[in-house]
């Protein structure tokens, strides 16, 4: 390739950290070029089962330059809204993106980085990775799953409740997406709630605004060096949206302790209880997806990299923006990741010597 094919920034994703770090980059003198796997705008969001609304309502939802208008529909925001979202978005700003392509590696190509998707590849001075966490769903290795015979999905590739209706069905995990699926599942079917810890119930009257006002202030609070009297509440407390709230007054919002192990039709608690089951619901998370970046060696034992900030400790002219509070406060939520991604882009600016960004055209 010459010269002129290499970016400045090639961007992988493009979901909303993608399109946020994006809105920045486009404020500068650099080029860049947004890789996306998905066959169209929406990211993650795309695969979030159907029923499945924000925690806060639409202003306290958007990503940088543009609001999300208000939904058609009474209430906070659904996963159709977010996608609708994100697709006009994209569109307002025009941001060069390619899709589908699926980066399989990236590598140093002397001075710069070497971007390869099958047979295709690209060059650039710099690389953000943002693709978030949604491709690597997490099942914990419990002692006789493989045995099981009955139907195992986790929650990245739960739709709705139809398929599980008449059948005994077991919720194992006890964040948000374990009490939202718990609840509409137990609609139609017999559940059981599974949760390492007792869930942490948040206040009827908090809200995804509230508990991003909150870390907002703790982290404040952290860079001033002093110490606040707040109520602690984290975004993997469970939200009371409404269908949580109706699953309470039914009385099916229980959980209890993990069992010990799996059984060919069921499970097997520690004082010899078994329990027969048609279904397994894994709500128990995700990991960073990073497998492109398993050739450079960076990748630690925990599954995630060192940075500094957003910036790669190992690598030069690399970063991460979206993946969890380890690349940024709440950078893994619509409204959180804006401070990350003006943060990298400045870095990132200053790295190339780019000119900074501009006010917004």
């Amino acid at each position: 390739m010459t010269a002129s094919n290499v970016l400045d920034v090639i961007v992988i994703g493009a979901g909303q950290a993608a399109l946020t770090t994006a809105y920045f980059l486009r404020r500068t003198s650099m080029s860049y070029l947004l890789l996306d796997e998905q066959s169209g705008p929406g990211g993650a969001w795309l695969h979030a089962w159907e029923s499945l609304r924000l925690f806060s309502p639409a202003a306290w939802s958007s990503i940088a330059g543009w609001p999300m208008p208000a939904p058609a529909e009474p209430g906070n925001p659904t996963r159709d809204d977010v996608i609708d979202y994100l697709r006009h978005y994209e569109d307002r700003y025009r941001f060069p993106v390619q899709r589908p392509v699926h980066v399989d590696a990236i590598s140093r190509l002397g001075d710069l980085w070497r971007v390869r998707a099958g047979n295709r590849q690209w060059l650039a001075r710099a690389v953000i990775s943002a693709t978030g966490t949604w491709g690597k769903p997490f099942v914990p290795d419990w002692q006789g799953r493989a045995d099981f015979r009955g139907q195992q999905v986790h929650s990245a590739h739960y739709h709705d409740p139809a398929p599980f209706a008449g059948k005994r069905v077991m919720v194992v995990g006890g964040g948000n997406s374990g009490a939202q699926i718990l609840a509409e599942v137990s609609q139609v079917s017999e559940t059981r709630w599974i949760a390492q810890e007792p869930p942490a119930f948040l206040p009827d009257d908090v809200d995804g605004r509230v508990l991003f006002e909150r870390a907002t202030e703790r982290w404040k609070a952290q860079q001033e060096g002093r110490s606040i009297d707040e109520p602690v509440g984290g975004f993997g407390d469970i939200v009371m949206v409404p269908p949580v709230r109706e699953a309470r007054e039914r009385g099916v919002l229980v959980a209890e302790r993990p069992f010990v192990r799996f059984t060919e039709t069921g499970v097997e608690w520690a004082d010899g209880r078994r329990e027969d089951l048609d279904a397994v619901i894994w709500c128990t998370g995700f990991r960073p997806a990073l497998d492109h970046l398993g050739e450079l060696g960076i990748i630690e034992a925990d599954g995630k990299v060192q940075v500094e900030e957003t910036r790669v400790v190992k690598q030069p002219n690399l970063w991460l923006v979206g993946y969890g509070d380890w690349t940024g406060m709440a950078s893994a939520t619509l409204i959180g990741v804006t401070r990350t991604a003006r943060s990298t882009v400045d870095q990132v600016a200053q790295a190339l010597g780019a000119t900074p960004q501009q006010r917004p055209q």
